[in-house]
């Protein structure tokens, strides 16, 4: 594993170690945790797009949703 150091003003590292001591073990695995909630976003958010640039989509009315659940009781 490589190592990163990193500076941050005083208020920063306060919440930091206040995060490491309510939740986390070490101010790494804090970080850690931060990057990876960052990663799902960006990945959720390239999803999002991919979404809305593929076209248009379907109706979503009444009968729509009536056959999701028809779908859902017939696979159960």
């Amino acid at each position: 594993m490589a190592t990163m150091n990193v500076s941050l003003p005083d208020a920063l590292k306060d919440f930091v170690e206040s995060q490491v001591g309510e939740r986390y073990g070490t101010s790494s695995e804090f970080i850690r945790e931060l990057i990876r909630r960052e990663q799902d976003r960006e990945r959720l958010r390239a999803l999002v797009t991919d979404g809305m640039t593929s076209g248009p989509g379907s109706e979503l009315d009444a009968s729509y949703f009536e056959s999701l659940r028809a779908r859902i009781r017939d696979a159960a």
